[in-house]
Parts: structure tokens; sequence; C-alpha cells
């Protein structure tokens, strides 16, 4: 009989730790709501797919800058197995069993890898993460996990904070310029 009642009572105590949890995640999900108002339509016609779909896990959004502070609004933070795809409009990250998430191309503010993000922490450049702003004005980060991380350069390269070589650019690494008539007389002084 003792050993039933210590049993309850290990029940009831981990059914109320698991009760105050989700209670905590759902006055996240409240107090969130206003910061980052409603996330993008998936447009009829997302354009001409560029790249992708690559498959992967979605791990998750959070609040920028922060790493941890994951979105609780909606399904947005829930992780869940998906495709991504660019178009020449935007993103798409297709998720099973989830709302599917439209980035936009115009609100893409960077597009990096990172060692982790929402809780999930991976090896260096594990996560790849896209920093955009939701119509509401907050900037958040998304991760997604690829199943081939061959393919992150391939993203990475959408950065839109990427330098693109200028004309006058263009010898590659290790190439030297001759020097000008002026640079060596200077170099002989």
């Amino acid at each position: 009989m003792n050993s039933i009642v210590i049993i309850a009572i290990v029940v009831v105590a981990w059914g109320g730790i698991v009760g105050l949890m989700l209670l905590g995640w759902r006055n996240r999900g409240r107090r969130q709501q206003d910061v980052i108002g409603a996330f993008p339509d998936v447009p009829t016609d997302p354009g001409v797919l560029l790249l992708g779909p690559d498959t992967g896990v979605y791990v998750g959004s959070t609040v920028a800058p922060s790493w941890q502070d994951r979105v609780a609004v909606g399904d947005y933070g829930d992780r869940a197995s998906a495709e991504f795809s660019n178009f020449d409009t935007g993103i798409l990250i297709s998720r099973s069993g989830a709302n599917p998430i439209w980035i936009p191309r115009e609100s893409i503010t960077a597009i990096r890898t990172e060692r982790g993000l929402a809780g999930k922490v991976m090896t260096a450049d594990g996560v790849l993460v896209i920093r955009w702003t939701l119509p509401s004005g907050t900037e958040i980060d998304s991760g997604l996990r690829g199943d081939d991380k061959l393919r992150y350069p391939d993203w990475t390269a959408l950065d839109p904070r990427a330098v693109t070589p200028t004309e006058s650019d263009t010898s590659t690494p290790g190439d030297a310029a001759a020097p000008t008539a002026d640079e060596t007389s200077k170099d002989d002084h």
C-alpha cells in the first residue's frame, strides 16, 4: 500500500509539472502575439523555382538576435520535417503536419549558417538560418537542418548582404597585378 501512494504522488507531481510547462508555453505565445503579429500568406503562385526543394528539419524560429527566444505563436516554433525551396519571389518552407512558412524576398535580411538555433545545438555550421522581417517589423531567425549540408553554400550565396564582384574586381585570389611604372619608381626611392 505504501508503494502505491508513492507512485500516485510521483504521477500527480509529474502531471503538475507538465501542466505548468504547457501553461507557460501558452502564456508566452500570448505575450509574443503583439510583437510577432501575423506571418505572410503563401502566394498561390510563388514564381519560378530557382533552388530546391531541399529536405531537412525545420528546427524553429526565434526572435532575433536571440538564438534561444523561440517563437511560441501558433505552430511556428514547432519542429517538423520540411522541404525548403527558393523562388524568385521568396523562400517557401513546407512543413509536415504544420503550417507552411512563406518568406518574401524583400523581407530577407541575412542567410547564414550557425551552430545552433531554438535550443537545437549542432556542430559548427550545422543549421541554415534565414533572418527576415515579419510584416509587424519584428526580425526573426528561422532555422533549418538540411539533410544535405553540402547544399548550404548554395543557400548562403542568396544572402542579400553578400558582395557581388564588380568588373574591376575580377582577379582571382593569388593573382597579383603587375605594378605600374609609378609604383615601381616609388619603390626605388
